[in-house]
């Protein structure tokens, strides 16, 4: 289905910009870059968080249903790679909302919600989701603050402007680590079955959390997919960033080019466009053939008249130069060729004038008809000249730089699968404009037994109208996990580390 309008029209409404200042330290990329690799296998990084990881209680209200309680740790990134979060964002905040009263004792159902882009604060997740949740099906929850968001913004951040591309990174970094200290003290509180879910950015976050807990864990990641490369070079946040910049200090840093880029590799890249060259192959060959006849016939009529005459070709004739992709696009719309002169120089990629010389003001010029179909509505409404240089800007090495670091850092391929897929439910919107889909891997054939369900409805419309949808596939997700829960899931991998020898190893990677 084609993007949602409504997703584009919002983003331009925002004034939200990200990384502003560039890629981000080059050491600071290069460390995590290593510490990927470390994170992204369940046994390594399980072993990174002890079971005895100390938590904060800073607070706690009680009311006629339910407590709330409020907490703060360390983030444990922090600890393992010192000063790469910002000092604001090294305490982790969260609430925690539970019933006064369980239904069943032996069942206490605790989902951490992870936050969407611009998602500050406690307030709106706890009263959309949360809150509903504990009414209607007994279910706590834990609301975690984001790194570089409210309680733990940067003092010279706007808004959620994130300043570096390294900042995403480090954000899901301490997200991973965090919800395992938190999985953690669930279960030395007597929580469980435990589970995790999020909207938007939320929703990928938690899939990245969830592959490093060695137990059956609930997932439910909403209006999310297999990476965030196409979220940033071709869904509709790519719009709010500044190219230009990054690939200026691309160029002009040799660390970028040289040395970070040989450190990240696009996944989805030659494999998704053989798959879909075999998939659509029968269609472009038929579409082709159209094509090809629908031009002769066009040639014919043209050739009866004249031949060179009103097509000026730098001394060839339009027959040999015209182009069989364009005729799709003007076979619907009327040319008038006593009044039509194209003059091509080279190639048509490079540039394509049509001047009309007609006395009627109501004529509309084929140029403009054509545009209407290759420029996006933006485009249309401006008076500016379009810069055409820029029209091949996704072949840019920045913008492969680009790709490359998010699929490194967050492709869920490069990450262990979650242990009992058969509790993970998606929700994703089919006309997701800021989530693209196409070119990526599916989450079906990265996590098999994974359930993927599909809403009629773009990012922002599923995000304000199916919020009783995101909440509905919790429950039934935890449903599912009551009959898990209580098996016997065999050895689970023993973290040997305690808080204090982490400590002591921080202490030495300081000094």
């Amino acid at each position: 289905m084609p993007p949602s309008k409504l997703d584009s029209l919002y983003r331009r409404m925002l004034i939200t910009r990200f990384f502003e200042k560039g890629w981000g330290k080059p050491e600071n990329l290069r460390r995590v870059f290593q510490f990927r690799k470390v994170i992204s296998s369940r046994e390594s990084c399980f072993k990174l968080v002890p079971r005895d990881y100390p938590v904060e209680i800073t607070k706690k209200e009680i009311y006629a249903e339910s407590t709330l309680i409020e907490g703060k740790f360390k983030t444990p990134l922090e600890l393992h790679l010192p000063g790469v979060v910002p000092k604001e964002s090294q305490q982790a905040h969260f609430q925690l909302l539970i019933p006064n009263k369980w239904k069943n004792e032996k069942h206490k159902p605790v989902c951490i919600h992870l936050a969407g882009t611009g998602d500050h604060f406690f307030w709106r997740r706890r009263n959309f989701i949360a809150k509903p949740l504990l009414k209607d099906a007994n279910i706590g929850s834990i609301i975690l603050e984001n790194p570089f968001y409210g309680l733990r913004k940067p003092n010279d951040q706007t808004r959620s402007n994130l300043h570096n591309v390294s900042d995403i990174f480090v954000m899901g970094g301490c997200l991973i680590l965090e919800c395992l200290v938190l999985f953690h003290w669930c279960e030395r509180n007597g929580f469980g079955p435990l589970g995790v879910t999020g909207l938007s950015m939320g929703g990928h976050m938690a899939s990245l959390a969830a592959t490093n807990w060695p137990k059956p864990l609930v997932l439910v990641p909403c209006l999310s997919w297999s990476t965030a490369s196409a979220v940033f070079t071709t869904g509709v946040m790519s719009q709010s960033i500044n190219w230009d910049m990054l690939e200026t200090q691309y160029f002009s840093d040799g660390q970028y080019r040289e040395r970070l880029s040989k450190m990240v590799t696009v996944i989805d890249d030659a494999f998704s466009a053989g798959q879909s060259f075999i998939q659509n192959f029968n269609q472009s060959l038929h579409e082709l053939k159209e094509d090809i006849s629908d031009t002769r016939k066009i040639q014919e009529h043209e050739n009866s008249n004249t031949c060179g005459d009103k097509y000026e070709t730098q001394g060839t004739c339009a027959q040999e130069e015209s182009s069989i992709f364009l005729s799709k696009s003007l076979k619907n719309t009327k040319l008038d060729s006593d009044n039509l002169t194209i003059d091509i120089k080279d190639t048509l990629s490079q540039k394509v004038a049509i001047e009309t010389e007609g006395s009627s003001k109501d004529a509309s010029s084929a140029l403009t008809k054509l545009m209407k179909f290759i420029l996006p509505l933006s485009a249309q409404n401006k008076s500016d000249k379009i810069d055409i240089t820029k029209t091949n800007w996704w072949e840019r090495e920045a913008l492969q730089f680009m790709r490359g670091m998010m699929d490194e850092c967050t492709h869920l391929k490069n990450f262990s699968v979650p242990f009992d897929t058969s509790l993970i439910i998606a929700v994703c919107a089919k006309e997701d404009a800021y989530v693209p889909r196409e070119g990526c891997s599916s989450l079906e054939d990265i996590w098999p037994g994974a359930e993927v369900r599909y809403l009629d409805a773009g990012h922002v419309s599923a995000y304000v109208l199916h919020q009783k949808l995101f909440r509905s596939c919790i429950i039934e997700a935890f449903e599912r996990a009551k009959k898990v829960y209580e098996n016997d899931i065999g050895e689970v991998p023993k973290c040997d580390i305690t808080y204090q020898q982490l400590l002591k190893k921080f202490d030495k990677n300081i000094q």
